[in-house]
């Protein structure tokens, strides 16, 4: 896993308004640049420090439309993204992508409505919204991992079952194996769990690197499944 398209990023914030609500993002607020050192790389952090903000900037960025899809979708229902995007500048490795996607739990909705829309005789639509919503947001994904690509998952496990978190794990680490390269937000501890993996945590205030077993998912999952009744105690 150390073929990547993108190797680092550069932010200028000189293009970012002094009144910007990004100043105050703690995790991004001094970052200038970053790097990328594995195939697979997982953004973790609690909500709010910026995870998806910065996914969504480099998703951009690279030519994806920022309510998802391939980028040869156009649309958009509500401009809700920031300048971010403008300030950043994407280092990329000498091979291209030869496919790409964008997929967000938010606005797979909007997304899976466009693919219809986008349907002609030589790409017939896979019906998404005829599925159940986990079973639509999986087939997306295997519908779109191909070798070479280039991926950005914002929140992925949103809509799947543990058992099909597994198989999502599986369909990444395979095809990031064949070549392609993934920038993935995530909450969920299995997903984390794909050897291998780059975490970087956005909390404490500054971007680093983080062990498996030090994320909070981890920690909060393992916590309740060993001692569930006295961490209910607690709380209830």
């Amino acid at each position: 896993m150390d073929e990547r398209f993108i190797r680092s990023i550069f932010i200028d914030w000189t293009l970012i308004g002094n009144c910007s609500y990004l100043r105050e993002i703690k995790a991004l607020k001094d970052l200038e640049t970053l790097d990328f050192n594995s195939n697979v790389t997982f953004f973790v952090g609690e909500n709010g420090s910026g995870k998806s903000t910065l996914l969504e900037a480099m998703a951009i960025a690279s030519g994806f439309n920022p309510e998802g899809g391939t980028k040869n979708y156009s649309f958009s229902t509500y401009d809700s993204h920031s300048e971010l995007y403008d300030a950043i500048r994407v280092v990329r490795g000498s091979r291209k992508a030869r496919w790409g996607y964008f997929l967000r739990a938010e606005s797979f909705y909007n997304v899976a409505t466009m693919e219809e829309r986008y349907a002609d005789e030589g790409h017939e639509s896979q019906k998404y919204h005829e599925k159940s919503h986990g079973e639509s947001f999986l087939a997306l994904a295997q519908n779109q991992l191909r070798p070479g690509g280039l991926y950005f998952f914002d929140e992925p496990e949103a809509a799947l079952s543990p058992q099909r978190q597994l198989t999502l794990l599986t369909e990444i680490y395979n095809c990031a194996a064949d070549g392609s390269q993934f920038i993935i937000a995530t909450h969920s501890p299995i997903l984390l769990g794909m050897p291998g993996a780059e975490i970087l945590s956005f909390d404490s205030g500054v971007i680093h690197p983080c062990e498996y077993e030090d994320t909070e998912s981890y920690q909060v999952t393992e916590m309740f499944i060993n001692d569930r009744k006295r961490l209910l105690d607690k709380l209830l």
